[in-house]
């Protein structure tokens, strides 16, 4: 049988709540086995080293003209720096610079009215990228992710270019599992290095499914399961870099009992928590067709104090607890173009308006327009059709 259908359930006095699938080019799955538990699943990803970067020619703009303004009143603390490197068109390369701070700065040597600037950061690449330059490259500087308020430009960046390892093995323990035939081949020939990959996917107490991990297979140790003899317990020699962090653990305890069925669940999370929330909403198929259009909807806007936490509430208000409606700016406009059970017009009734209008009051995600995130999510409904009450 391929994939995991069938497979949710077994005659023991615990629960899967694992399954192991391997999907092939072509997106056909096949069942490699089930496991009732998995440690070392969730991981804080450890801060980059700190590392200085001298930023060559710059034309700076917001907060780090700021920074180097001579009345010396501004921060020199800029947070994230997200750093572009573009070609004529079009960005093709990127970094985050976590929590940066300047630390000197100098006019050009080549052309004075330009300036060199010395910042210490955490750098950290979201690709391995092969650190090739365009022809005549740009390297354009955002403030927090990309797409947030511009800090200027300039012509090269020294130390940027450097090789950096990944990221520090962390295993990945498979309790109580019992492996189909594939899995089964996988032991008995078992070496260091097996590049077999495969889903782990997690399930709800009925059985559904709630998130899919990429896992290589390559096994440390293979023993009878503490579980029970036949049984295997398997430890990976790492579980990868796209694990969940620490704050979804009990995120996850609250989805595992089935798709949430009350409002403001989420609430009381912080920002991460609250992303890992969104991370566990899907699209449901169900709901593909004819979308639903008109109504009044409500808002719970009392909890409406970060992003996450605003398309949380936006997804309750339009389609009920635990349903997707975007995780971010983009999907969300994706959504309102319909296909996701509701679409314009529709009227939606923001309550409590003001703490997200105070929350997002110093976020602007256009460095070209003066509204707020708050005002942007607003002008994007009614330009869609939508009429949103403020209350």
């Amino acid at each position: 049988m391929g994939g995991g259908v069938g497979h949710a359930v077994w005659e023991r006095g615990f629960p899967v709540r694992y399954l192991l699938v391997q999907v092939d080019a072509d997106l056909e799955e096949e069942y490699w086995g089930r496991c009732a538990g998995v440690e070392g699943l969730f991981v804080d990803k450890p801060p980059p080293r700190r590392e200085v970067l001298t930023l060559r020619g710059c034309a700076p703009d917001g907060p780090l003209r700021d920074a180097l303004a001579p009345d010396g009143e501004a921060t020199a603390l800029l947070g994230e720096v997200c750093v572009e490197v573009w070609d004529e068109e079009q960005p093709m390369q990127w970094w985050s610079l976590v929590d940066t701070v300047v630390l000197a700065h100098r006019p050009n040597a080549d052309d004075p009215g330009l300036v060199d600037v010395v910042v210490g950061a955490g750098v950290e690449e979201e690709w391995q990228w092969q650190h090739t330059l365009p022809a005549e490259p740009v390297f354009k500087m955002f403030t927090g992710p990309r797409s947030l308020p511009s800090a200027g430009q300039c012509r090269e960046i020294d130390g940027l270019f450097v090789p950096r390892h990944g990221h520090p093995a962390v295993p990945l323990h498979l309790i109580g599992c019992e492996p189909a035939e594939p899995l089964l081949t996988v032991l008995h020939r078992r070496r260091k290095y097996d590049q077999d990959r495969v889903e782990l996917r997690a399930l709800d107490r009925n059985g559904r499914e709630m998130y899919r991990l990429p896992v290589h297979l390559r096994i440390e140790t293979a023993r009878p399961s503490v579980l029970g003899a036949d049984l295997f317990d398997i430890k990976l020699t790492d579980g990868g870099p796209e694990r969940p962090t620490t704050a979804a653990r009990p995120v996850w305890e609250t989805w595992y009992r089935g798709v949430p069925a009350t409002r403001n669940l989420w609430a009381p999370y912080g920002t991460e928590g609250r992303q890992e929330w969104l991370d566990l909403t899907t699209p449901d198929p169900s709901a593909q067709g004819p979308d639903r259009s008109g109504g009044v909807h409500h808002l719970d806007g009392r909890f409406v104090t970060d992003r996450p936490g605003l398309y949380c509430a936006l997804a309750e208000a339009l389609v009920g607890p635990g349903g997707y409606f975007g995780r971010e700016w983009n999907a969300f406009k994706d959504c309102l173009g319909g296909g996701f059970g509701i679409a314009p017009p529709f009227t939606l009734v923001w309550h409590d308006s003001q703490v997200a209008r105070e929350a997002f009051a110093d976020v602007f995600p256009d460095p070209e327009s003066e509204l707020t995130y708050f005002e942007d999510i607003v002008c994007l409904l009614e330009s869609r059709g939508a009429t949103v009450t403020l209350r």
